[in-house]
């Protein structure tokens, strides 16, 4: 079980009843509670708070998971820490040790439900960490009080594409189970993973400059793209060779041939069935090792050995029966027996890698990443979010 725990208190110094402040629209606090109530992994949300008027904008919607709590007035004054409410609300509803607690922070609103799943998926896939923060990457130079570089070499200063740089909490959410948050007293404990956020997550909340900078990045990285997919995509497509894989041939020793997928392909077709998205593969190739990636991706639709202007005809035959238009249809492929179907689609993608005819197709959208290293969740986060 999962619960998505929301610590939002009435009295704020900086800006008043800023946690249900209208931003971009809407109240703050509804924006964590609804990319929360989007996300399949989170089962309950519960939002502490000491303010009848908290609860009263947030009981007024129809949130299916969110329920109130009504914290104490020990923890809800300005020293209180958020543990201490944390622990208070397990204390209280008497939860087990090893239901998984996501603590959420509302001054960071532009974190979006696919952010929430894929850590959450992370975190409960890999098992390798006891508690997650997120954070995003700076690539700003630090120094120290007594005037030595902290991490550069001022006298070989790096380009940005070749600085690492490091990475800062960014302070959207926290995920450890409630046993370690007893035991700990902390949000965070034992092996420690990191969930790297964009770098447009990084500013939060606390100043109203804060306020004035998040509700442009909002507009820019949030709104301007929010909804495209589900009012004008109805299904979604891809390669395999070039585009799922990195186009390798890998053989075993026994002469197997293997491909290598990606497991962020995997979770943005998680997020577009979430989103009522039909999904399918659309290859030139038939192999064993497709039809098994499929079923493990549980997609609406496998085509095998179409050459190009066979995948056009069946990708028409597959709209026939659902009653969508190609003017529908989002495709990402990587080379020319991909040309035909990303020519009549309505929305066409390519790798970085892709081949010059095909990075050439009028208004093909053209990735950041090559073919194999999660090219196809870069097309899915630009449709969805």
């Amino acid at each position: 079980m999962v619960i998505a725990f929301i610590p939002v208190r009435g009295g704020s110094k900086s800006i008043p009843l800023k946690n249900i402040k209208p931003f971009c629209g809407k109240p703050l606090v509804c924006w964590s509670i609804e990319a929360l109530e989007c996300c399949s992994l989170v089962d309950e949300v519960i939002v502490a708070t000491d303010s009848d008027l908290i609860e009263k904008t947030v009981s007024e919607r129809s949130y299916t998971k969110t329920r109130i709590y009504r914290r104490s007035a020990e923890n809800a004054c300005d020293t209180s820490s958020t543990e201490s409410v944390m622990i208070e609300y397990i204390n209280y509803a008497r939860l087990s040790g090893d239901i998984i607690f996501l603590l959420v922070q509302v001054t960071s609103p532009l974190t979006g439900t696919v952010h929430f799943s894929e850590a959450l998926h992370r975190y409960m896939s890999d098992k390798q960490y006891d508690s997650m923060l997120t954070c995003v990457r700076n690539y700003r130079f630090f120094w120290n009080a007594d005037g030595t570089s902290r991490n550069y070499d001022y006298m070989n200063r790096p380009r940005r594409q070749n600085f690492s740089g490091e990475l800062m909490e960014n302070g959207a959410f926290y995920i450890n189970t409630v046993g370690n948050i007893l035991k700990n007293g902390n949000r965070l404990s034992g092996r420690i993973g990191i969930y790297e956020m964009p770098e447009y997550t990084a500013v939060e909340i606390d100043e109203p400059d804060d306020w004035a900078i998040l509700e442009k990045l909002m507009m820019k990285y949030v709104l301007s793209k929010r909804g495209k997919i589900k009012k004008n995509i109805k299904l979604f497509l891809s390669d395999v060779d070039g585009t799922l894989t990195d186009g390798g041939m890998y053989y075993s020793e026994n002469g197997d041939e293997l491909k290598k997928f990606n497991t962020r392909d995997g979770m943005g077709f998680q997020l577009l069935r979430e989103a009522g998205i039909k999904t399918g593969i659309v290859t030139s190739e038939k192999t064993m090792i497709v039809e098994n990636r499929a079923k493990k991706l549980k997609i609406d639709y496998l085509v095998q050995g179409k050459r190009s202007k066979e995948k056009l005809e069946a990708v028409k035959e597959i709209c026939k029966n659902e009653g969508f238009s190609l003017g529908e249809v989002a495709y990402i492929g990587d080379d020319l027996n991909c040309y035909d179907l990303l020519c009549a689609v309505g929305v066409s993608s390519c790798p970085a890698d892709a081949c010059y005819l095909i990075k050439k197709i009028p208004g093909i959208e053209i990735l950041n990443r090559c073919g194999g290293n999660a090219c196809v969740r870069e097309f899915i986060e630009k449709l969805c979010f």
